[in-house]
């Protein structure tokens, strides 16, 4: 149910049945993390926003939103993409090639993207107005040269684990809620590979932004539904 439909299903609750409905219905509508929840935060980093080498459009715009809902979720994970330099998917690596432009690695087809978040740099940095000191693990991924990685359970040739779904079930953790950059490459990655792996997976749209190449983020969406990820917004959340 959208969030419209939810207010409109609340307002006709409480000219039936009075505020008392209304009180349990709301209860029932929001989302409350709990202790078996985590907030995935996807590569908030420099080069993802306006001034970075690879900026999302409105990227920055997902910082305070993650901020405002974070502070109810116990366990926290932010990733951080975290090239060598000269990584393989880096257009620059490859002569004659152009970013966004496309080659076949040894695991398929890749985007070619320009040089971006390279080890150690400034512009890798977890953005500066992040506030997630409950954060209990940082994961760097696409530390591999020869593999790219977007998503923070499994790098794009499909066979290398970064270890994250152990350590989520060894937490406890059944429920995950997914923001950051971007929607239609990391975000969707992640949470595609989250349900997989049999978690109850939300993407929280409005803490995340997308790059959109040739419609990709409406088929990221696209997907994500087909495979039974959530799709909320930050104000489902119960932060109280």
């Amino acid at each position: 149910m959208s969030t419209h439909a939810r207010r409109q299903f609340l307002q006709t609750s409480a000219a039936l049945f009075g505020a008392a409905a209304l009180s349990q219905a709301w209860a029932q509508a929001v989302i409350r993390p709990n202790e078996r929840s985590a907030l995935i935060v996807v590569d908030v980093q420099n080069c993802f926003v306006p001034g970075g080498t690879l900026p999302v459009n409105n990227g920055h715009e997902v910082v305070p939103v993650i901020n405002r809902i974070a502070p109810v979720f116990e366990n926290v994970v932010v990733t951080q993409d975290w090239h060598t330099p000269g990584h393989a998917s880096f257009a620059s690596s490859h002569p004659g090639k152009k970013p966004f432009e496309t080659t076949q690695l040894s695991y398929g087809q890749q985007v070619l993207w320009p040089d971006h978040c390279v080890q150690g740099s400034e512009d890798a940095a977890v953005h500066k107005d992040l506030k997630v000191p409950q954060a209990q693990v940082i994961l760097r991924k696409g530390f591999h040269k020869h593999v790219d990685s977007y998503s923070a359970f499994e790098e794009a040739d499909r066979k290398t684990a970064t270890g994250l779904a152990g350590y989520l079930r060894q937490r406890g953790i059944r429920q995950v809620f997914v923001t950051g950059l971007a929607t239609d490459f990391c975000v969707a990655w992640t949470a595609l590979d989250a349900k997989r792996l049999g978690f109850d997976t939300y993407v929280i749209e409005d803490a995340c932004r997308g790059i959109d190449l040739n419609g990709s983020v409406a088929a990221a969406w696209k997907q994500m539904h087909a495979k039974g990820v959530k799709r909320i917004q930050s104000s489902d959340l119960a932060l109280s």
